[in-house]
């Protein structure tokens, strides 16, 4: 999605934004070693300095300073950044929301994947026999063409630019074809309503 997002933006100050976005961390990172060292009174140990060069090299090659990287505005949540691609809120719901159930512990992914319920109604550890749905293998694809798309015309001029987003076009459909024979016209109905 940032991918998309950037190459339809296309402006140096939303690129800038990305890169000091994901610099954030590192300099996060930074300050809580710098902390650590100084409790040791200057001991760097290894994995620290190793850690140090590599957060600085990072931030060296983005040209900007801790200060710039510091002050510069966050991006867009995902949901925002649907919404800017014209995404209806319900990609985000499914795409994210739902999927965070597992990174999260929800009550959902306990009860789904991880519990089930006797006869006496008492929850108990289940195995873990619960497939993957083909769904799950189209969704992210689908974002990918689609990013993948945005960046060809970002970054081609034509006719390149058209050939490779009619070749991606081509592999969405087909995956689409594909999706159609396995679960039926339902994704065809519901990206259609």
């Amino acid at each position: 999605m940032k991918i998309q997002l950037l190459c339809c933006q296309s402006s140096d100050e939303s690129f800038g934004r990305y890169i000091a976005d994901g610099l954030k961390t590192e300099l996060e990172l930074k300050v809580e070693i710098e902390k650590k060292v100084a409790a040791r009174k200057g001991l760097v140990l290894m994995i620290e300095k190793r850690m140090l060069d590599s957060i600085e090299r990072c931030i060296s090659t983005s040209e900007l300073t801790d200060v710039q990287i510091a002050d510069a505005r966050k991006l867009s949540d995902l949901a925002s950044m649907l919404d800017t691609l014209g995404h209806e809120r319900l990609t985000y719901v499914v795409g994210q929301k739902i999927g965070s159930h597992h990174i999260h512990g929800t009550w959902v992914s306990l009860l789904l994947h991880y519990l089930e319920q006797d006869d006496d109604g008492m929850f108990r550890p289940r195995d873990h026999n619960v497939s993957t749905h083909v769904a799950q293998y189209v969704f992210i694809p689908l974002l990918v063409i689609e990013a993948s798309k945005a960046f060809s015309k970002w970054l081609m001029d034509e006719p390149e630019a058209s050939s490779l987003s009619d070749l991606l076009q081509s592999i969405e459909d087909k995956l689409l074809e594909i999706n159609s024979k396995v679960i039926g016209d339902e994704f065809h109905l519901a990206t259609r309503a």
